[in-house]
């Protein structure tokens, strides 16, 4: 009997002993092709020598240190490199070591921030429906998935939700992409003005969603919409950049391509490739000088915050997405991947939609392509499509209830950024084994 417990107590798990570059390989000598990064973490793949030299130098020059007593130099180098990249100088980073971490960061960030402005009443988070923000209780008080929140309902907050912006099931016929985009947009005005601008202290958002909808990318403008209803009602603005961010979309900051800026921003998953689990929030200006205004700073913290070693690995990364060009890399061949799977797969039948932008791609899954229409919940479609996968020795991200929380499938893809053309060429034919599995064809 094994003594772990397992994410799935009935589920019998192969165990991974080895990797390299864009391959897995079991204890029982299997190679898995790594599509996905795992969750969109192993953005340098397996077995990176450079990170790995980096992870090992520092723990031989310093483990750990706590941040109560001590900063480490890796923690001040990453927080330079990050806020180097934004747009706006005067951020600061707060470091922790993983991304529900990071979204409870930036609820609590959000209700100080209010607090030093004397307008403590500003405390109700507006999110989306079909988003995902973590797993700890506040994180998943945002959290727009019902099969992740139904367990705690009656515990976690029911905070409002508001449409997202997901133009293959919302965008009416002949609606132009910036008229929807205005149109979804004021559902969080309607939203801000129902509750009362008085009582509303942030809205948090995936600028590309990931897990819960598979890669849904907003239509040109609405964030800007966003930005403004934002600004107009005194409300901060999170984006969620946990799965989508620290270059998975092609530019550093998803937000960035929408032409937006944050007051929040999380991330993590590929900002330590999955070397050290790390994660981080990011702070405008002025954000951290209002919570630098209260007695004692900032009422937040856990132990690992600002972890040498795991600073360390992102700093490695960020060196590895400079040095080797690797965000260029990133557009490209996310362009080659999309023209694969269209190609590939475009025109099944159970195909509905290839959506997302750099290698950040999801295919959405429909009993129907002319109505849309999904497979009925009780196919457990994902979880067919997860053992096919599997079995073709692929790993993906499967995901369901994208139609309503319950009906509704996709596959989820985010390839380590060192996929050369010969990894889509597999992925081409695994694919092919897959759906044939799952459909027959």
């Amino acid at each position: 009997m094994a003594s772990v417990f397992y994410r799935d107590l009935g589920h019998d798990y192969p165990v991974a002993v080895h990797g390299e570059g864009m391959y897995l390989y079991s204890d029982s000598g299997d190679q898995y092709l790594d599509m996905s990064g795992g969750a969109a973490v192993s953005c340098l793949g397996h077995g990176h020598e450079a990170v790995v030299a980096a992870v090992q130098k520092q723990l031989g020059d310093l483990a750990f240190a706590h941040t109560a007593f001590f900063s480490n130099e890796p923690q001040e180098e990453l927080a330079d490199r990050l806020a180097s990249r934004f747009a706006e100088s005067g951020a600061r980073i707060y470091f922790t070591s993983g991304g529900s971490e990071a979204n409870e960061t930036a609820l609590k960030l959000a209700w100080q921030y209010w607090q030093a402005a004397d307008r403590p009443d500003k405390t109700i988070v507006i999110s989306r429906q079909f988003s995902y923000h973590g797993n700890t209780m506040g994180a998943l008080s945002v959290t727009g998935n019902s099969s992740r929140r139904v367990h705690y309902e009656g515990v976690i907050h029911d905070w409002p939700r508001i449409a997202p912006c997901y133009a293959y099931r919302h965008k009416n016929t002949g609606e132009a992409d910036a008229d929807y985009g205005r149109r979804a947009a004021g559902d969080l005005r309607r939203a801000i003005e129902e509750i009362g601008a008085e009582k509303v202290a942030a809205f948090i958002a995936e600028p590309v969603v990931g897990a819960t909808l598979g890669a849904v990318p907003p239509v040109d403008g609405y964030f800007r919409e966003i930005r403004r209803i934002c600004d107009e009602h005194d409300v901060l603005f999170v984006a969620d950049e946990v799965m989508c961010g620290s270059g998975r979309t092609g530019s550093f900051f998803a937000h960035e391509q929408d032409d937006v800026l944050p007051d929040i921003v999380t991330m993590a998953k590929g900002l330590g490739g999955g070397y050290q689990p790390i994660a981080a929030t990011l702070v405008r200006q002025h954000v951290v000088d209002a919570i630098a205004s209260l007695s004692g700073g900032f009422k937040h913290g856990h132990t690992y915050i600002g972890h040498a070693t795991a600073c360390a690995a992102g700093v490695a990364v960020q060196r590895c997405l400079d040095e080797q060009k690797l965000l260029t890399k990133v557009a490209a061949m996310g362009r080659e991947l999309f023209d694969l799977l269209h190609k590939s797969i475009g025109d099944h039948p159970n195909v509905g939609d290839i959506r997302g932008r750099g290698l950040f791609a999801g295919i959405e899954i429909v009993a129907d392509k002319e109505t849309k229409e999904p497979f009925p919940a009780k196919e457990e479609l994902a979880s067919k499509i997860k053992a096919a996968a599997m079995g073709a020795r692929l790993i993906c991200y499967p995901g369901a209830g994208s139609v309503d929380g319950k009906r509704g499938a996709h596959i989820l893809f985010a390839p380590p950024f060192i996929v050369e053309s010969k990894h889509l060429d597999e992925l081409a034919g695994r694919l092919d084994t897959i759906f044939k599995t799952v459909f027959g064809a």
